[in-house]
């Protein structure tokens, strides 16, 4: 009978019951080397069979073996060798190329053994058994020691990566990059070459080189083409160069390294996840076998990792522009808040306020004319904004005309436009704000005050989408949403003819009323802080508190001018304040509903009449319903008297 039967195509043994002096001489005379080492395992991880030369190897008889498991010999060993026989046992497969750096409890000093584990079956087919092949590596101290570095070596850069990734400061990126490659590469001289697209050239960096720096080539601005970055920059390629390759190098600056005791050195390629190629990650040594092209796959993951730092700091510094891009851009909107709007946003919970805004988000996403009514103050521009933000033109122009800010000669113009020569003083042609608002949203505020001899026009383009601009007699199409706002209660100036009734019900399909002030009291002490906090940051004061008796009287107040005569208010109180506490002068309140003083001048009754009015109307001059019908004036007798009076704009609107 054969001892030993095998199948090249499994790459099973099949053994017989070992039993006897003649199995152990032949097991003996097999394996008869002094490092090839040889066992047999059970089910249970125990010794069945093993030669002189493990025994020799593991320190003990090999008696003493037999009957034991492997965590009984092997000790600090015995996991991995375990764990090999448990696989093959329960997979049929041999494990090969098995490593084992140990100290064994019955031997003092590190072994290093590499083997195979072996299926072995009995005579039904089924693994009882594990072959074991163990070949110790004599006087593989070297080796050892190789391996302890290399694990070393990996527990440097794993500690060194996390560091680096963590710095995204580019002007932080330089620093611990060369503490990186200092901490994971022994080197004598290192250096980065960064390429700068804008120039098609390499700008080199020095990292922390102790040689000076006109041998680092730090500084410098180089050709991609340039030896020694350039084979590395333009083919990816990590490029190795021992002493005599220096020597006989055409590069200047090699041989002047070679100089300055440099006797090898490695280009690495640095390659972006986004951009590619970023440049090369250079390094020298003044041993002359200081770096092993066996190791180019570390020292390509330590450029990697370069390469990776690199990349996150660019993303970075990316993030950071657009962040202060989008920061500037919203100074620059709250800017424009406050210049049109005078206030930055609706603020409320009360009923009257939610209603509104309800009516806002089903109407904006259609394209219906809406018609926003209420006092003067309340928010009427806001609105229409909101409205035109909410809406699937959003991203077109939203294009703002008062009608009651421009003299009515001109009101046309500014609407439709005119070509050159239309009228006199017309020396150019003039887009209108109809083209301008094509595809967006046109906002007409104070529509009530368009004149009605131009009503008819506007008609025409609400029903058409189509004009004529002023000395022209081609028609232009428009695609526009009109949003319309009011202060004055247009069915009564129907009633008057004072305003087309066929345009009143253009305008009227979705009417939108805003709540005054006095409807919402809910909304006082919000807006009340959030107007100080505004004007207190903007005037770099530091308001902690506002009294109570303050707020109730703020909140008692009928606020005729509505959301911005609160502002102002509360814009003039946080310059009053001297201190922590604001200052409300409650008096100003009192006053506006008192008797004036029986000694004031007649003058000074005039005065103050005639900014009451024009407080009331919002600043409005001319027109039906302006200042000076109110005063039954003509609009240039009133601005002769405010100006004798001394009224200023800044008086009466803000």
């Amino acid at each position: 009978m054969e001892f030993i039967s095998s199948s090249e195509d499994s790459g099973r043994f099949w053994v017989p019951e070992l039993s006897g002096t003649d199995a152990t001489a032949l097991l003996d005379q097999f394996f008869d080397s002094p490092n090839v080492g040889f066992a047999i395992y059970d089910d249970h991880l125990r010794y069945a069979y093993l030669n002189e030369a493990l025994a020799r190897m593991h320190g003990m008889p090999v008696a003493a073996h037999i009957g034991r498991t492997v965590y009984d010999i092997l000790g600090e060993a015995g996991p991995t060798v375990a764990t090999a026989v448990r696989e093959v046992l329960s997979t049929g497969q041999a494990v090969s190329n098995l490593e084992v750096i140990a100290k064994f409890p019955a031997r003092a000093e590190t072994g290093y053994w590499v083997g195979n584990c072996f299926p072995i079956e009995d005579a039904s087919g089924r693994v009882t058994q594990v072959g074991g092949m163990i070949v110790e590596l004599v006087g593989c101290r070297k080796l050892e020691g190789r391996l302890t570095e290399r694990v070393l070596r990996t527990e440097a850069f794993l500690e060194a990566s996390i560091s680096l990734m963590s710095t995204l400061d580019e002007k932080q990126l330089a620093p611990a990059i060369a503490d990186f490659v200092g901490k994971v590469v022994r080197n004598d001289f290192a250096s980065i070459a960064l390429y700068d697209r804008s120039i098609h050239r390499l700008h080199v960096y020095a990292l922390g080189s102790p040689l000076p720096q006109e041998l680092t080539g730090s500084g410098t601005v180089v050709p991609v083409t340039e030896p020694p970055y350039g084979p590395t920059f333009l083919h990816g390629e990590a490029r190795f160069h021992n002493r005599d390759q220096m020597a006989a190098s055409d590069s200047q600056f090699l041989r002047q390294l070679l100089n300055a005791g440099i006797q090898s050195v490695c280009f690495l390629p640095l390659i972006g996840r986004k951009k590619g190629m970023l440049g090369t990650l250079n390094l020298g040594r003044k041993a002359a076998d200081g770096f092993d092209p066996q190791d180019a796959a570390f020292l390509t993951q330590v450029a990697a990792q370069v390469a990776l730092a690199l990349d996150n700091a660019a993303v970075y510094r990316e993030i950071e522009e657009l962040t202060d891009k989008l920061n500037k851009e919203k100074l620059y909107l709250q800017e424009e808040v406050r210049s049109n709007h005078n206030f930055e946003d609706l603020i409320g919970e009360s009923p009257a306020l939610q209603r509104v805004l309800g009516q806002l988000h089903t109407v904006a996403p259609s394209d219906a004319t809406v018609l926003v009514l209420g006092e003067t103050g309340t928010g009427k521009e806001l609105i229409a904004r909101a409205i035109h933000r909410l809406s699937s033109r959003k991203d077109a122009n939203f294009i703002k005309l008062n009608c009651a800010a421009i003299p009515t000669g001109l009101l046309e113009s500014e609407l439709f436009g005119h070509e050159k020569g239309a009228f006199t003083g017309a020396i150019s042609q003039k887009i209108g704000r109809l083209e301008l608002a094509d595809k967006g949203t046109l906002f007409l505020d104070e529509v009530g005050e368009i004149p009605l001899e131009l009503q008819p026009k506007l008609l025409r383009v609400l029903q058409d989408q189509e004009f004529e601009r002023l000395g022209s007699t081609r028609t232009i199409k428009v695609n526009i949403r009109l949003i319309a706002a009011t202060n004055r209660d247009l069915a009564k100036s129907v009633s008057k003819h004072e305003f087309r009734s066929d345009l009143f019900y253009r305008l009227h399909v979705f009417p939108l009323r805003l709540p005054p002030l006095r409807e919402r009291g809910k909304d006082i002490p919000l807006l009340v802080r959030y107007f100080v906090q505004k004007f207190a940051k903007r005037m770099n004061k530091q308001i902690e508190t506002i009294p109570a008796e303050a707020m109730h009287a703020l909140q008692s107040w009928a606020w005729p001018g509505n959301v911005r005569e609160l502002e102002n208010f509360i814009e003039r109180s946080v310059i009053l304040s001297p201190g922590p506490m604001l200052s409300v002068p409650l008096a100003e309140l009192r006053a506006e509903h008192e008797s004036p003083l029986p000694n004031a001048t007649l003058e000074t009754l005039e005065r103050e009449h005639i900014l009451r009015v024009l407080r009331e109307t919002g600043g409005v001059i001319a027109g039906l319903h302006g200042a000076a019908a109110r005063l039954g004036m003509k609009r240039t007798t009133l601005q002769s008297r405010m100006q004798k009076l001394g009224i200023t704009r800044g008086e009466y609107q803000n």
